[in-house]
């Protein structure tokens, strides 16, 4: 939630990207039915409707997929047989602390493909759809963003979907990852998510800026020639891809860098925490890793249920990935397309101004960091 970016979209060129993800990656065709659970305010929203453009018919849902009841997707799935069936890395993550298991109480017969996008899917998201959605589907996950209003990595339908990873770049981009020196990295090394190549839904420009600077800023500032997109990710064996969150968003510990999705996916095994939020707190001259969870209504925090989250952490993850402060707050928010905000909570524990606050689906939640009481040891 940085200032916002006025981006002037090329009509022709967004329209070439979606034709490429939908027929090739999602495997559609005229006749078929796409549905995705998406806000207009959010580029899936662009997205869903380019489906227009290769004969598909359109399912839009608009407002809470929890209500009247957490089924209400799948309900709406029954009744209208899409074959793409498109939700977000949080919905699915709700839907499994919620116990649904859709394979049991739904038919599901016309789905073929299911879409999971806005953030890392963890590697129990991808045994939970397959366990208790559908056995026979393909599960893609995707990643891109608002910026290139498409995938930079994405489904394949024709290779294998491997637990945690996205399986593919997207066609036509040369997607890498780089190290801080602009070198390619190898399979199990973390760097910079990078495009090596121009590609067609690039933007056109950005409103007021005349000279080009900001669009420059913006994408080519950190690797000349080469747009940095700001995923910390890394290559699997599998030729797929792990991205384990935004570069400004990664935890520097000790100068070690870690990625946020790989304490959520530790957190989100825990039953007692609906969700949370990891940020870095600058503390005597270094960087401590904060960890903040909205609980089960009626539970508290206490010394057992934080040791419990710190064993997860540490046993699942590493040692240096466990929260040197972990803090209940009753909400976390998100953009209005259900992204976690972990900038702006990280201004907010540092008593700076929030930027942007309009994109936050609930803005007065960022009070519940300010001054927090476990974090008054700040120095």
């Amino acid at each position: 939630t940085g200032k916002p970016k006025c981006i002037v979209h090329k009509a022709g060129g967004v329209l070439l990207k979606h034709w490429s993800e939908h027929l090739l990656h999602c495997d559609l065709g005229p006749g078929d039915r796409l549905m995705y659970f998406t806000t207009t305010g959010w580029m899936m929203w662009n997205w869903l409707v380019g489906g227009l453009a290769s004969g598909v018919s359109l399912i839009l849902y608009d407002g809470s997929p929890f209500h009247p009841k957490p089924s209400r997707l799948f309900d709406l799935a029954d009744e209208l047989q899409p074959n793409l069936f498109g939700v977000s890395a949080k919905f699915i993550e709700a839907a499994m602390k919620e116990g649904l298991r859709p394979r049991d109480t739904h038919d599901l017969s016309s789905i073929e493909t299911i879409t999971s996008t806005g953030s890392p899917l963890a590697p129990e998201g991808f045994d939970w759809v397959y366990d208790a959605v559908k056995p026979d589907i393909h599960l893609a996950s995707f990643s891109g963003g608002t910026d290139i209003c498409g995938c930079f990595v994405i489904g394949d339908p024709t290779s294998p979907v491997f637990q945690g990873e996205i399986q593919a770049p997207a066609l036509g981009l040369d997607v890498a990852v780089f190290d801080d020196f602009g070198s390619r990295l190898k399979a199990g090394e973390q760097g910079e998510l990078v495009c090596c190549n121009s590609f067609p839904s690039m933007p056109l420009e950005f409103w007021d800026d005349p000279d080009g600077a900001k669009y420059h800023d913006a994408y080519f500032g950190r690797f000349e020639g080469v747009w940095h997109h700001g995923d910390f990710a890394e290559w699997t064996s599998q030729g797929g891809m792990i991205i384990s969150g935004r570069s400004d968003a990664t935890l520097n510990p000790g100068g070690i860098r870690i990625g946020t999705a790989e304490i959520y996916r530790q957190v989100d095994a825990i039953d007692e925490v609906l969700e949370s939020i990891v940020v870095g707190q600058q503390w005597q001259s270094d960087t401590r890793v904060i960890l903040f969870v909205r609980l089960r209504d009626g539970l508290v925090l206490d010394d057992e249920l934080t040791q419990k989250i710190r064993t997860q952490v540490r046993e699942g993850a590493s040692p240096r990935h466990v929260p040197s402060v972990v803090a209940q707050v009753p909400a976390i928010p998100r953009t209005r397309s259900g992204k976690l905000v972990e900038l702006a909570v990280r201004d907010a524990v540092h008593g700076r101004t929030v930027k942007n606050v309009e994109a936050i689906d609930d803005p007065q939640a960022l009070e519940h960091f300010r001054n927090h009481p476990k974090l008054t040891d700040i120095q």
